[in-house]
């Protein structure tokens, strides 16, 4: 990134970006197109290819940003999580997180290594990168009062979207691992999997009951301290459950759902902070990843293929779905509307940063990819939502 000015000048750019955003959220409820597309769409307007004219290529700082924004969007999600309500579709949910992740990785890779120019391994890994569903873009789509389902059918979508991500996460992570280290090997592989998982699982769980109990002991002076507490225990958490090699998105949704379970005083006032503070989240994130995209470098994507985007939600998508809820119960109609709500978002473009970091070949052509299949999904899938329910009559 090249700093061409002063702090004064950044404070005044932030919060003019901040402005559009929050402009534009209103706007996408009158266009009924999801919010996150919107701040996606204002970052590259403001960027060097916009009218902004902001230069900013520093990968690593939007992938920064972009982890810690997620951790709290996810923590977030769970604090509005029933367990009540997720038992019963828990499930078909772990379904969806991985055999439908894993199928849908696959799909993808022998498209893009059949159609594109893309070597099997590159496939894998562009397929891993777009396999999870995003919670951020998600919960946006249904915090709008256009967007009513089913609220079986909803918690479905939402425990699938804030699950599926460490899944995708370690499968890219093996990929990157298997690109760079011919010798990975396929025990390194399950302990790297079994870590992951339960690295998130305990720690978040154990995190979760920590914070009731402290919650319903401990009286601070100062009210307001209390969600400075709670951002504190989601850093925590990601933190820790990352540096013994788990899931840290795993564990803060987790973290998010144990506190949900329980009462203690301040519990209203925190959800609120939360609920304030994801949106602060998710527009910065989606900012920052607009604006670390050249629009200028989108045509080379025109030259391999437009038909990816397609496939992956006409195809791949619907396809995962009906094999992952097989023996579910659910019927034709409510499979085809999880398919729909299957919205790529953030996930996809934090996890195409780390081939960029990491140097691996053909990571720009992924991530500019990666961006555009995002776009399509915006557009597609967040866009006809609602007409694709009252289509298939199964409004809540």
């Amino acid at each position: 990134m090249h700093s061409n000015y002063s702090l004064d000048g950044w404070i005044l750019i932030i919060s003019l970006l901040l402005l559009l955003a929050i402009f534009a959220s209103d706007l996408s409820k009158r266009l009924k197109v999801p919010a996150p597309l919107l701040f996606l769409c204002t970052g590259m307007l403001a960027g060097s290819d916009g009218i902004g004219g902001i230069y900013f290529d520093n990968v690593e700082v939007a992938q920064y940003i972009g982890i810690i924004a997620l951790s709290f969007s996810l923590f977030s999600g769970g604090l509005d999580t029933q367990w009540s309500l997720v038992k019963p579709i828990f499930w078909p949910g772990i379904a969806l997180s991985t055999i439908g992740v894993l199928l849908s990785t696959t799909l993808v890779a022998v498209f893009a290594y059949g159609l594109l120019e893309f070597t099997l391994i590159e496939g894998f890994l562009l397929g891993a990168i777009v396999s999870a569903t995003d919670a951020a873009a998600i919960f946006s789509l249904f915090r709008s009062r256009y967007f009513l389902i089913k609220r079986n059918l909803r918690m479905l979508v939402e425990f699938e979207s804030g699950s599926n991500d460490p899944m995708a996460i370690l499968l890219v992570f093996i990929i990157l691992q298997m690109m760079q280290d011919p010798k990975f090997t396929v025990l390194s592989l399950s302990t790297m999997f079994l870590m992951q998982v339960l690295g998130g699982l305990v720690v978040g769980y154990l995190v979760g009951k920590a914070a009731v109990f402290l919650f319903r002991k401990m009286k601070l002076e100062y009210r307001e301290l209390y969600p400075i507490f709670t951002i504190s225990l989601v850093l925590f958490t990601y933190g820790a459950t990352s540096a013994i090699g788990g899931s840290g998105f795993l564990a803060t949704y987790l973290l998010g759902i144990v506190i949900y379970q329980h009462e203690f005083h301040h519990k209203y006032n925190i959800k609120k902070f939360h609920a304030a503070l994801t949106w602060l989240c998710e527009i910065s994130m989606f900012l920052v990843l607009g604006l670390l995209v050249f629009p200028a470098q989108l045509p080379e994507v025109f030259d391999l293929d437009l038909t990816l985007p397609f496939f992956l939600i006409f195809f791949a998508r619907p396809l995962s779905v009906f094999v992952s809820l097989a023996l579910s119960g659910y019927s034709v109609k409510d499979k085809l509307l999880v398919s729909w709500l299957g919205l790529r978002g953030a996930v996809p473009i934090v996890l195409a940063t780390f081939p960029m970091v990491m140097g691996i070949p053909k990571a720009n052509t992924i991530f500019n990819l990666v961006f555009f299949i995002v776009l399509i999904s915006f557009l597609i899938q967040g866009g006809l939502a609602p007409r694709f329910i009252k289509w298939l009559k199964i409004e809540n």
